[in-house]
């Protein structure tokens, strides 16, 4: 048993939440339990343009049908909560300020459509993320004026010649190359919101997250991740990156698989015990399910 084990589930309200959603944050609520820890709910809603309300709302009804549940966050009988990410911009900021101060990012014009046509990208296969090109870095120390990231993208400087090794929970020793499976990447949006990247890490640490369970399909984020936490100071989490659920043909889920949502599911009669203890979950998709 671990007390001190904080473990979190974070849905991003842009859509209803489908079957892999539930499966992995199902496996977050079953170690949290096991560890004898907590489990806390955060919404990671700083897209205003693609993040609804409605979402937000249909996350917790669906995930309570499913059977999570968890001690901080919405709905969970007076423990601390809800978490928003689009109220903690304050701390944000800050964590720019220090990275920034440090000498870790620099300021950024180019467009995703830019580095997506540049020669080096990209440079895997169809889903990878484009490599930025290293002879578009301005020189060490670019940006030291701003006191804001004003209407600028802003990139963290990722180092040369570094490998960067994690051992996985659930898929053992990891290791990523810089500058060869991942380049300069984003920490702060030219519209004003924080990246993915920098907003988990400093909600993680702020929180106290000792373990973060989440699809495979981020293991890259990890490593990106971990060097933000570097820069910043912190003592990283454990990660345990659990399965990806995919469709018949083998390809993952996402948001778009609107007949695969929780919402979908729960309307056509299946049962969440079922979807839960499925091994062969396709098998708990027939025509005609019981109620």
């Amino acid at each position: 048993m671990n007390p001190d084990y904080r473990g979190r589930i974070a849905p991003t309200p842009t859509g209803y939440l489908h079957l892999g959603h539930a499966r992995t944050f199902w496996i977050a609520m079953e170690r949290a339990a096991e560890a004898g820890g907590q489990l806390i709910y955060r919404e990671e809603d700083l897209d205003p343009q693609r993040c609804r309300r409605e979402y937000a709302e249909s996350a917790i009804e669906d995930l309570r049908w499913f059977g999570c549940g968890w001690q901080e966050g919405p709905d969970c009988g007076g423990g601390q909560g809800p978490y928003r990410q689009s109220e903690r911009y304050p701390r944000f900021l800050e964590a720019w300020k220090r990275v920034k101060e440090g000498g870790f990012i620099y300021p950024c014009e180019k467009s995703r459509r830019d580095v997506a046509s540049a020669t080096q990208a990209p440079h895997a296969d169809d889903e990878s993320e484009p490599l930025y090109p290293e002879h578009w870095r301005p020189p060490v120390g670019t940006g030291q004026n701003f006191n804001e990231p004003g209407a600028l993208n802003w990139r963290f400087r990722v180092p040369d010649h570094r490998s960067l090794h994690f051992d996985d929970l659930r898929l053992g020793p990891c290791a990523f190359e810089c500058l060869r499976d991942f380049g300069d990447f984003l920490v702060w949006r030219k519209d004003g919101v924080p990246s993915y990247e920098l907003a988990v890490v400093v909600d993680d640490a702020a929180m106290g997250i000792t373990e973060v369970v989440r699809g495979e399909d981020l293991l890259i984020s990890t490593a990106r991740q971990l060097l933000l936490y570097e820069a910043l100071q912190c003592p990283a989490p454990e990660f345990y990156h659990a399965p990806l659920v995919v469709d018949r043909n083998g390809q993952r889920l996402a948001k778009r698989h609107r007949s695969l949502s929780l919402r979908e599911l729960r309307v056509a009669g299946h049962s969440p015990e079922a979807l839960r203890s499925t091994e062969d979950w396709w098998s708990g998709l027939d025509e005609n399910p019981e109620s």
